[in-house]
């Protein structure tokens, strides 16, 4: 009796780990509820927060290199329309040919029109040069640049310039360029109150956050430069300068061209700042570039890590299923053969009962 109970006993386990077996086949997991991975427990809660925290990451860090991507596609296109209009200032502008600064004015007005609508960028819903507002756009009157205030003033000092002399036409011109007042400027109320702070208070560039827990920044705010730094006959800002002398070069009028020295030595000036807001958007897109490849290498980090992370879970947390159904099939036969020792066992009792 003893002998049976205990093959009894035995079937009953047999029967229980088939079950076991037969579901971890299916799912490909050791147990089904947490709880029941025992010790494991811990490690596993830790590394499944770990795992998230990265993804968190990854995705963000995502995001950010498809923001960069069309931002450096702006950047580019400004830089064109820089290095086309400081060639324009010095070759298709013809002496005693009016006509040929009346098609450059022109160009240079559809020019600005271009200019801040590559200032008002978006993607993904969000304004790129926006900073921190992303849901408002950072020049809010983008067809009107080439004719709003700023322009207006501008155009106001370029006709004194016979009168007031070049020097004091670039002071003036480079002062409403530089203007952060209402009425003046024609960037958004946010970034013209945070360009007239003090550098140190001013918003800090859109960042994503690294492996290391640092930031990585990014943003380019429109109206001020973000790493390069301008020189030259400049605003100090690459934005503002391709405003300023694109306005200028509108301005200009056919009558001002009999002053040939005072006309080319503005031209000059022109060229100048076209140049200076070129280089810096060169050195933008280079530092913007530069700033992505540290993002894509952060990235490749993320993602190496939740591998090695993930691995280290499966391990935890998975079977080998192959494995699985080899243990499976051995106990379906140790099980198998414990019924036939246990109907061996009722015959024998039975045949004694007989007796």
């Amino acid at each position: 009796m003893e002998l049976f109970n205990r093959l009894t006993n035995d079937t009953m386990q047999l029967r229980g780990r088939i079950e076991t077996l037969t579901r971890q086949s299916i799912t490909g997991l050791k147990a089904e509820r947490l709880g029941d991975l025992g010790p494991g427990v811990s490690r596993t809660v830790s590394l499944r927060a770990e795992l998230g925290r990265r993804e968190l990451s990854g995705q963000a860090m995502e995001q950010a290199l498809g923001r960069t991507l069309v931002m450096q596609d702006s950047l580019d296109r400004l830089t064109e329309i820089a290095r086309e209009f400081r060639t324009k200032a010095a070759t298709r502008i013809t002496a005693g040919d009016p006509g040929s600064l009346m098609t450059v004015q022109g160009d240079a007005r559809a020019a600005l029109v271009e200019v801040a609508h590559l200032l008002n960028t978006r993607h993904g819903g969000e304004y790129l040069f926006g900073g921190s507002d992303v849901t408002r756009p950072p020049i809010p009157d983008p067809e009107g640049l080439a004719t709003g205030p700023m322009a207006q003033q501008i155009a106001a000092e370029v006709a004194a310039l016979p009168n007031q002399g070049l020097a004091a036409t670039l002071a003036a011109t480079r002062g409403i360029a530089q203007s952060n007042a209402a009425g003046i400027t024609p960037f958004s109320d946010r970034l013209a109150a945070d360009a007239a702070l003090p550098p140190g208070e001013q918003e800090a560039r859109r960042a994503v956050p690294a492996s290391d827990g640092q930031l990585i920044g990014y943003g380019i705010i429109a109206g001020r430069n973000a790493d390069a730094v301008s020189q030259g006959e400049t605003t100090g800002s690459w934005a503002r300068d391709l405003m300023r002398n694109l306005m200028s070069l509108a301005a200009l009028s056919p009558e001002q061209m009999s002053d040939r020295p005072t006309f080319d030595a503005f031209l000059g000036s022109l060229r100048d700042g076209l140049s200076s807001a070129e280089l810096a958007l060169g050195e933008e897109a280079g530092a913007l570039g530069t700033v992505e490849a540290r993002m894509e290498a952060t990235q490749r980090r993320h993602d190496d890590l939740s591998t090695a992370l993930s691995q280290q879970l499966a391990d935890i947390e998975e079977v080998d299923v192959a494995d699985v159904l080899v243990r499976l099939q051995a106990t379906r036969n140790a099980l198998e053969a414990s019924y036939r020792a246990l109907g061996s066992l009722r015959e024998l009792t039975l045949a004694n009962f007989l007796r």
